[in-house]
C-alpha cells in the first residue's frame, strides 16, 4: 500500500512540474517575441531596486495595514514553502517528518513558526476577501475587473485560507495521533497552535484520526501543486515575476521619452544632407502596432501587472471619468499576448489573424486621453510602466496611421515650421519684451 501512494505522489508531482514548465517556456517564449532592449546596466542599482520593491515591498507601505497584511501572505507564502519540501521528500520516500530526527527541538520551533505564519496568512486572506468584495473601493468594483479578472483573485484568497486551514487539521491530526501513542507518529512535542485543538481530536479513534491526516497531507500538497499550475494562468504569476521585473526597470528618470533614432536621424540629415550615409534606409516601422512591436520588458510588464489597480486610481484621466485605465492597458497586453502565444502554439509561427493589439484590444480614445504625467509609473508596486506601452502605441497611431486630433496636428505643423507649439515666427518671439 505504501509503495502505491508513493509512485502515485511521484507521477502527481511529475506531472504537475511537467505541466508549470510547458506554461513557463510558453510565457518566456511570448515576452522573447518583443523587440531587444538592453537593460542590464548598474546591476548595483538594479539589485537595490529589487531587494527594496519586490522582497521588501516598499512602494506598499505607503498605506501601512494594507501593507503588514500583505507582508504576513507573502512572507508566509515563501517560508511555509520550505515545509513542502519536507512534505515532497516524504511522498517520494514514504517516510513520515523526516526532518525531526535531524533537527530534533529545532524542528517543533521551525513547525511553530510555520504555525503561526500559517495563522496569519489566513487572517489576513479573510481580511482581504472580505475587503475586496464588501468594501467598495473604487480600484475593486471598476468594470476592468468584470469577468474572470475578478473571480481569479478571489479563487486565490480562498485557495490560500483552504490551504493554510489544512496545514493546520493535519497537524492537529497528527499531534492527536501524537497523544494516543500511534505508532509511526513520532513525539515532536508540543504544536502552538494545533496542540491546542489535539486533545479534542484525541477521542477519535486512530485509524480515523489517520484518515484525517492522510487526507489533510494528501489535499494540502495536491492543492500547492494545483495553486503551481494556476499560477501561470492567473495575475498571481507576479509572485514569481516581480523580481525579475524590478530588476529589469528602466532606471532612466520618470518623465524622460526615448526618442526614435531612426527619426532623429532624418531630422538631421534634413538639416545636414552631407552627414547622410548612402545606404540609409527609411525606418521599417514608427511605435508598435502590436505586441511584438513593443519592447520585451513591456511583456514582461504585462505578466508582472498583479491587477491591483493602484495606477488607475492614481490616473487623473481615470479620475476624471475619461475611458483610460493604466491597470487595462496591461490586462490588455497580456491578453493580447497570450492570444498571439496560442496561435504560435497552433501553427508554430504566428500566422496574421487580423487583430492587433492597437484598435482590437485598446483604442484610440484610450490613448488620447493619457496625460503622460507617470502617475500610473510611479504609483506601480512592481516597477510596471504602462505609460511606455501607451507612448508606443501613440506614436504608431501618429506616424504610421496619421491619426491624430485637429489640435494636436496643428500644434505639430508649428513644431515643424516655428520650432514651438505657437503659431509665431521665430524672429518675433521677442516682441512681447517690448510689449511689457
Amino acid at each position: 500500500m505504501q509503495i502505491v501512494q508513493q509512485v502515485l505522489f511521484a507521477i502527481c508531482l511529475g506531472a504537475a512540474i511537467w505541466f508549470f514548465s510547458k506554461k513557463a517556456k510558453e510565457i518566456r517564449r511570448n515576452i522573447l517575441l518583443g523587440v531587444a532592449e538592453d537593460l542590464t546596466d548598474n546591476p548595483t542599482q538594479r539589485w537595490k531596486n529589487m531587494l527594496l520593491l519586490a522582497f521588501g515591498q516598499q512602494k506598499m507601505f505607503r498605506n501601512p495595514m494594507v501593507a503588514i497584511l500583505h507582508l504576513f501572505v507573502y512572507a508566509g507564502f515563501v517560508i511555509i514553502n520550505i515545509e513542502v519540501l519536507e512534505i515532497v521528500l516524504d511522498g517520494l520516500f514514504g517516510t513520515h517528518r523526516l526532518f525531526l530526527p535531524m533537527l530534533g527541538s529545532f524542528y517543533t520551533f521551525l513547525i511553530n513558526s510555520f504555525e503561526i505564519l500559517a495563522f496569519l496568512v489566513l487572517a489576513s486572506c479573510v481580511i482581504f476577501f472580505i475587503r475586496r468584495n464588501t468594501i467598495h473601493l473604487k480600484r475593486f468594483i471598476s468594470k476592468d475587473l468584470n469577468g474572470w479578472p475578478r473571480s481569479d483573485a478571489n479563487n486565490i484568497l480562498i485557495t490560500e485560507i483552504v490551504l493554510m486551514s489544512l496545514f493546520l487539521l493535519m497537524n492537529s491530526a497528527d499531534r492527536a495521533l501524537q497523544l494516543n501513542a500511534a505508532e509511526h507518529y513520532q513525539e515532536t512535542g508540543n504544536f502552538v497552535l494545533s496542540g491546542l485543538i489535539a486533545p479534542a481530536l484525541a477521542g477519535l479513534s486512530n485509524s480515523t484520526l489517520v484518515i484525517i491526516e492522510r487526507s489533510a497531507w494528501w489535499l494540502h500538497i495536491l492543492g500547492i501543486l494545483a495553486f503551481l499550475n494556476y499560477l501561470p494562468w492567473s495575475k498571481h504569476l507576479h509572485i514569481l515575476l516581480a523580481f525579475p521585473n524590478t530588476w529589469y526597470a528602466r532606471l532612466t528618470k520618470a518623465g524622460i521619452m526615448e526618442n526614435m533614432t531612426s527619426v532623429q536621424n532624418e531630422v538631421m540629415y534634413m538639416m545636414q544632407p552631407e552627414l547622410a550615409p548612402s545606404n540609409a534606409s527609411a525606418p521599417a516601422k514608427f511605435g508598435a502596432k502590436d505586441v511584438m512591436d513593443l519592447s520585451w520588458k513591456s511583456l514582461l510588464d504585462a505578466y508582472s501587472c498583479t491587477e491591483c489597480g493602484r495606477c488607475s486610481a492614481a490616473c487623473p484621466a481615470n479620475a476624471t471619468g475619461k475611458l483610460l485605465s493604466p491597470r487595462k492597458i496591461m490586462m490588455d497586453t497580456r491578453d493580447r499576448l497570450e492570444e498571439v502565444g496560442r496561435n504560435i502554439n497552433v501553427n508554430k509561427v504566428f500566422k496574421d489573424d487580423g487583430k492587433t493589439l492597437l484598435h482590437n484590444y485598446i483604442t484610440v480614445e484610450e490613448l488620447r486621453a493619457c496625460t503622460t504625467c507617470n502617475a500610473c509609473v510611479q504609483e506601480c508596486p512592481v516597477s510596471i510602466n504602462p505609460l511606455s506601452i501607451i507612448l508606443e502605441l501613440r506614436r504608431s497611431l501618429i506616424m504610421e496611421d496619421s491619426n491624430a486630433p485637429g489640435e494636436w496636428n496643428a500644434m505639430f505643423s508649428n513644431v515643424e515650421n516655428n520650432f514651438a507649439p505657437w503659431k509665431l515666427s521665430p524672429d518675433e518671439r521677442d516682441k512681447w519684451v517690448e510689449e511689457v
